[in-house]
């Protein structure tokens, strides 16, 4: 089943929401300096918990059940990533060299695509999976505030020496 959603966040706002023909189905909200961020798509809630230092990654938790369905891994330039969630592997990528646009795609053909502005976006999906939706947001917001941090380090180490 193909969706067309859209999906909005405010500027300085921790919460994404999640949107079809102007009824909201999800959101995703992150704590600020929290390792967790919690997810809902269509009724269901989703754990996604970061782990690790250097090799960073995140667990997918069904809360419904409070067990481990997923993972996440990065790769170390921060262009890409691996979703394995029930046997099943995905890939997420930028698809533009602005960040402005990314995908999720699996061997099986199916693929969700997202745009984004700074404060909203577009995602056509060729799949109902809720979550495959939530990944894509989260991916992007995580990645977004890793380079943050990268941008935050390499100012505050030079006015500290």
């Amino acid at each position: 089943m193909k969706m067309n959603l859209t999906w909005s966040k405010g500027l300085f706002s921790s919460r994404y929401q999640i949107y079809s023909n102007g009824k909201q189905l999800g959101n995703l909200t992150d704590k600020p300096l929290s390792r967790t961020t919690k997810g809902m798509f269509n009724g269901k809630e989703y754990l996604f918990r970061n782990s690790g230092f250097f090799k960073q990654h995140t667990e997918i938790i069904d809360c419904s059940d409070n067990k481990v369905i997923g993972r996440i891994d990065y790769n170390s330039w921060r262009s890409k990533a691996t979703i394995t969630v029930n046997g099943r592997r995905f890939n997420w990528k930028y698809d533009n060299l602005w960040s402005t646009r990314w995908s999720i795609s699996d061997s099986n053909g199916t693929s969700v695509k997202f745009t984004s502005s700074t404060t909203k976006g577009h995602i056509d999906a060729d799949t109902d999976n809720g979550l495959l939706i939530l990944y894509g947001l989260f991916i992007k917001n995580y990645y977004l505030q890793v380079a943050f941090i990268v941008i935050l380090v390499a100012v505050i180490i030079p006015a500290i020496g």
